[in-house]
């Protein structure tokens, strides 16, 4: 299996709106599943613009012709991923974030940092296996509907590789 990354384009909101609606693929993340397409439309235009704007490096993830999830890197350093069900337990994560972590160290950046929910096992296991290291933890720093979640930060460092 090999993906491929490549930008967002607008053409990606419906594909990209199938993983946002998706309350299990939007579990641990820091807003709730999106209700409306326009809301992920909204989420992709500003995407794009962080991109063109160099605030951000942020991907597609592509396998076999089809948008199975997009991955990257804003402020400065900060890894986000997202990817369809149907792409847990393929590897496609991992070859993604290698793929971009080579980048961001080709870039020159020292170190890239996630914040992900406690709860998340799943992904702290993941990013664990890349290099990362438990580096931070933080009460009720999302509110999704009425309930507050808290964040663990991990941290890979890129410099003395």
């Amino acid at each position: 299996m090999t993906i491929t990354l490549r930008r967002l384009t607008m053409d990606d909101v419906p594909a990209m709106h199938a993983l946002f609606a998706d309350p299990e693929v939007m579990a641990y993340w820091s807003r709730l599943p999106h209700t409306d397409i326009a809301e992920t439309q909204a989420w992709v235009a500003k995407t794009i613009a962080r991109v063109e704007a160099g605030e951000a490096d942020d991907f597609a993830v592509i396998r076999d012709g089809v948008l199975i999830g997009r991955i990257g890197i804003w402020q400065d350093n900060e890894l986000g991923l997202l990817f369809a069900r149907a792409a847990w337990g393929t590897g496609a994560a991992r070859e993604a974030a290698q793929a971009l972590i080579a980048r961001a160290r080709a870039r020159g950046v020292r170190s890239v940092m996630a914040d992900i929910d406690p709860r998340n096992v799943r992904v702290a296991r993941f990013l664990e296996k890349l290099g990362f290291k438990k580096t931070g933890y933080a009460k009720n720093t999302y509110k999704l509907g009425d309930i507050w979640t808290d964040s663990e930060y991990l941290t890979l460092d890129l410099s003395g590789e």
